[in-house]
């Protein structure tokens, strides 16, 4: 068994070749993680670095969703300006709760009636794969120069819809049978678990808030963002509500309150470097494990059911994005159609979904295929889509040169 030691070196030394590869090759950074991850699954290295360990600590011990995607969550809604989430907010909202249901409801309905898997299996593997990928959504839209609004439009779904994709798929897991499940009761869980997370968020939030007019250096303003963090997500998780929706409220207040009232420009300075890094390394650690989660040999062996899942997975996503972006508007304007195109291109899935599959129950019926068509789909889904919507926002939204004031550059 490997020591840590050993398991930490060699995930720093592939993220910095990943790094190297990717500006000299001008390659997506995440692809070649991905990649990367593939390669060492499938080789003698997988039992030298110990991915079974990682395995082991990230989804038995829990710790992707609760240590990982906290960072991701944090440095983006810290970084999106209250105007532009408020613009938004209504569509974002709608794509990230009604869009995941929609999705999970039409994909499960399509895999039972159409493929004929049995029903619970069927809104089980829906459920799971219905929300976006966060690690693989923010990586792409921070890198591509997007109008402001559809930047955050997309971020605020990939940060909110995690948690009702988390949300339905605990209800469908708890009750077992899908045909009996109350829709009353399962609103109801759904709006406290995630109205909860956004008070106990708040009440986090204001408590840094308070703790950073009674401090000025930038270590301990750091601290309070790191408590806040994980602070937030454990308190709200204890009490059985959305961890990640309170990371994302306490995201936004702080990075709209408390940064724009109390913190020196140092120190703000000092705290946004360090959530930077927090979530590239974070990002980093997402898609590698999904490369190594990735079967190249199963894929093929179940690759008529990947494929019929993948279709399902497409008309689900069409059939939450232009519907509810078709009736929406942003500042009382029609939402372009090249933003509902960027919106149907950025319905990937990763690690989320790999993480949440890798926790069902082994008594659950069909465990294996809907193992295969969630590893399936997420290596599709970035392998195909990521640089499908990454032409597409070249194509449709090319940068400008900008001429910018002399003064700006001192």
């Amino acid at each position: 068994m490997p020591s840590l030691e050993i398991i930490l070196s060699a995930f720093l030394a592939i993220s910095l070749t990943a790094t190297i590869i990717s500006s000299k090759a001008r390659a997506p950074y995440t692809i070649i993680l991905v990649l990367f991850g593939v390669a060492i699954a499938g080789s003698s290295l997988s039992s030298i670095l110990g991915v079974s360990l990682l395995f082991d600590s990230l989804v038995g011990g829990g710790l992707f969703v609760g240590l990982v995607l906290p960072p991701l969550l944090f440095e983006t809604t810290m970084n999106i300006r209250f105007e532009e989430f408020r613009a938004v907010a209504r569509p974002a909202l709608r794509l990230a709760t009604v869009g995941v249901v929609i999705a999970t409801v039409v994909g499960g309905l399509f895999l039972w009636q159409i493929i004929q898997l049995p029903l619970l299996p069927s809104f089980l593997f829906a459920s799971i794969i219905a929300p976006t990928d966060t690690a693989t959504v923010l990586e792409i839209f921070r890198r591509a120069k997007l109008p402001r609004k559809l930047s955050t439009l997309m971020e605020t779904e990939a940060v909110f819809n995690d948690a009702t994709g988390i949300t339905i798929f605990t209800i469908l897991l708890t009750s077992l049978d899908v045909s009996r499940l109350s829709l009353i009761d399962a609103a109801v869980s759904f709006a406290s678990i995630f109205g909860g997370g956004v008070i106990v968020g708040l009440l986090v939030a204001l408590g840094a808030h308070l703790l950073s007019r009674i401090v000025t250096d930038p270590m301990s303003e750091t601290m309070i963002t790191i408590t806040t963090v994980y602070g937030s997500y454990t308190v709200a998780s204890a009490l059985g509500f959305s961890g990640i929706v309170a990371v994302a409220i306490a995201g936004l207040y702080y990075g709209n309150s408390t940064v724009r009232t109390w913190v020196l420009p140092q120190t703000t300075r000092t705290v946004r470097n360090f959530w930077r890094i927090t979530a590239f390394i974070a990002n980093s650690l997402a898609f590698l494990y999904i490369g190594l989660s990735t079967d190249l040999a199963r894929i093929r062996a179940d690759l008529l059911p990947i494929g019929l899942a993948f279709t399902a997975v497409t008309i689900a996503r069409f059939s939450s994005v232009y519907p509810l972006l078709g009736t929406s508007k942003i500042n009382g304007e029609p939402i372009p159609r090249s933003w509902k195109n960027v919106a149907m291109l950025g319905g990937i899935r990763g690690a989320l979904s790999i993480a949440l599959v890798a926790s069902l129950p082994a008594t659950i019926p069909s465990r294996d295929v809907i193992t295969s068509m969630v590893l399936g789909v997420a290596f599709i889904s970035i392998i195909l889509q990521g640089p499908m919507l990454s032409s597409y926002v070249r194509r449709k939204f090319p940068r400008k040169v900008e001429v910018r004031p002399l003064s700006r550059n001192f």
